[in-house]
């Protein structure tokens, strides 16, 4: 089961909860969505297994399959999944930055 999760020995703090915002759908910038993640989350920005666990939470529609098909061999740290993320929607990213010079 462990070979399952991207995060296998994450610990979660008792109560945890991962505060409440609209989920990413895949059809918006990334970038602004994974600010207001760690805006949110705040209080635990220094643990990266916890970030990295519960960031499947804040997904949505295609971008939940696209996180539970990552290889947690390329995926070893925070980093490496906000990169994989804005690497993926990227084009939202430009998208965006077409819009505002029109």
């Amino acid at each position: 089961m462990t070979d399952l999760c991207l995060v296998p020995d994450v610990i979660i703090p008792p109560k945890f909860k991962v505060p409440d915002f609209d989920k990413y759908k895949g059809t918006t910038c990334p970038k602004n969505h994974l600010k207001m993640y760690c805006h949110k989350t705040g209080a635990h920005s220094t643990d990266e297994k916890l970030l990295m666990h519960f960031f499947q939470d804040i997904l949505a529609r295609a971008t939940v399959i696209w996180y539970t098909n990552l290889e947690a061999s390329c995926i070893r740290t925070w980093k490496d999944l906000i990169t994989a993320f804005l690497r993926q929607y990227q084009y939202n990213s430009d998208m965006a930055l077409d819009h505002t010079q029109l």
